[in-house]
């Protein structure tokens, strides 16, 4: 048993666990923050469209619609103050048929319900004017010009980084097996290893699994049924094609496919959508790979004579619900945070606002902090100044004028500082998501044995430990 029962455990530090670490770490609260892996945001988080939604074509009405919708001005915000990349490029729903186009109509008076009334509609002149690429043959469109591309690597890891340095406890490696109550009424959480934490109250932020840990508090509300998105990334020479995110007419089961920018430099299409049974199975798929060249093809023609960079797959926490799943449970001194889909990113500093409340309902005090540390993440965006071209940087720090990964410019200097920061690299992939090292064209042909010497010098682990942790 942990020395002192926590008053809040959250269980999961996706980009929604992290955010609520962060907004209960403004308070005279013992906070820890658990993770099932070995770092933050390594799960679902890292593998969506990163984009950030307004919230235009929630369902009206619904908790998703609410939370979007303040949740996109508060990220926007923060991403200002901690140094998120964060690019406002606006969106384009484009309709390609009569019913699509009807549906316009229909959308544009939805968003207004969800308060958003910056939408307008888009002759085809216009369409074509604004995406001179585009495929022939739309219809009309509405534009979004609040929609946005984000980092969804960055974001997860800030918020995390500032509840750690306003003192929330983080616990990597520490999968949620069981739970009891102890004589007292404390929540005692049981981990992998049989290790303990007591807490007065617990959230559940568990993403894929958080229909399991809900299972452990005795409530059965929903399922989570593993929705599979797989994307395709090509190369830089591709973002000179699109210029905003290009929407389809969604359908009642998903968003659909689109190509948009990303904050690295590159466009990506996708996601697809297939529900699937294995809460790990991220693979991608031949049926999935040729879904997305097609409707690349369709979309942006030319997209087909450009180099494919990655691809890759993600999970969304998809539930029986078509709304998210978020519930006070006061007598159990529980909250659960359930059946955040892809929208999870753009809502979760308005969805931790949300469980701040719940627990405030609950009689958990929230007494503020007389003081709330700030913090200030490594830009690794292509909108914003890099430390290779940076002259002042170089001279004070040689180390981010000598590059390691040249397909994506990073140096020396930005790996070691991920290898050394509050919440640090502990792996390839870690790595790859504060720096970029080895997402770019050769995919770490190249550069990954130097790589692997950065990252064990820093870690204490040999580049065959390292190597072998990248494969599971």
């Amino acid at each position: 048993m942990t020395e002192r029962p926590y008053d809040v455990a959250i269980v999961g530090a996706g980009v929604v666990g992290a955010a609520i670490a962060r907004e209960l770490a403004r308070y005279e609260l013992a906070c820890v923050l658990l993770e099932a892996s070995s770092d933050v945001g390594a799960g679902t988080s890292k593998a969506n469209t990163a984009l950030l939604h307004t919230g235009f074509d929630a369902k009206p009405g619904s908790l998703e619609a609410r939370l979007v919708h303040r949740g996109h001005d508060l990220l926007e915000e923060y991403a200002a103050e901690a140094g998120i990349p964060l690019e406002r490029t606006g969106a384009l729903l484009v309709a390609w048929n009569a019913d699509q186009l009807a549906q316009l109509e229909v959308i544009e008076q939805n968003a207004h319900t969800n308060g958003y009334e910056a939408g307008r509609r888009v002759s085809v002149d216009e369409i074509y004017r604004l995406e001179p690429h585009l495929a022939s043959g739309a219809l009309g469109a509405l534009e979004i010009p609040g929609e946005s591309i984000i980092c969804a690597f960055t974001t997860p890891l800030a918020f995390a980084t500032q509840a750690v340095v306003n003192g929330v406890e983080l616990r990597l490696d520490s999968a949620l097996i069981g739970r009891s109550t102890d004589e007292e009424g404390l929540n005692v959480l049981v981990l992998a290893g049989g290790r303990e934490v007591s807490s007065r109250y617990v959230v559940n932020a568990a993403g894929l699994h958080s229909d399991e840990v809900n299972q452990m508090f005795g409530h059965d509300g929903f399922t989570v049924v593993p929705r599979r998105g797989e994307l395709i990334v090509f190369d830089k020479g591709s973002r000179q094609l699109v210029s905003r995110i290009l929407l389809p007419v969604p359908t009642a089961k998903t968003k659909g496919m689109l190509v948009a920018p990303t904050v690295f430099g590159n466009l990506m299409v996708g996601p697809t959508a297939d529900d699937i049974e294995d809460k790990a199975g991220t693979e991608s798929t031949p049926a999935g790979t040729r879904a997305l060249m097609d409707k690349g093809r369709t979309l942006v023609p030319a997209l087909m004579d450009e180099e494919v960079t990655a691809v890759y797959a993600g999970l969304r926490a998809a539930t029986e619900h078509s709304d998210y799943q978020i519930a006070l449970h006061a007598g159990d001194r529980y909250v659960c945070v359930g059946g955040i889909r892809s929208t999870g990113l753009s809502a979760s500093m308005a969805i931790a606002e949300h469980v701040a409340e719940l627990l405030a309902e609950a009689e958990l005090e929230l007494k503020p902090k007389e003081s709330f540390e700030t913090v200030r993440m490594p830009n690794i965006g292509e909108a914003f100044v890099r430390p290779y071209c940076d002259a002042q940087a170089i001279e004070a720090n040689p180390d981010y004028g000598r590059i390691v990964c040249h397909c994506e410019r990073v140096t020396a200097g930005e790996m070691l500082d991920a290898c050394r920061a509050v919440i640090p690299a502990r792996s390839l992939d870690g790595l790859r998501r504060r720096t970029r090292a080895s997402m770019g064209r050769c995919q770490g042909f190249y550069c990954a044995a130097r790589v692997l010497e950065l990252l064990s010098r820093s870690s204490g682990r040999s580049p065959g430990e390292l190597a072998e942790l990248e494969g599971q």
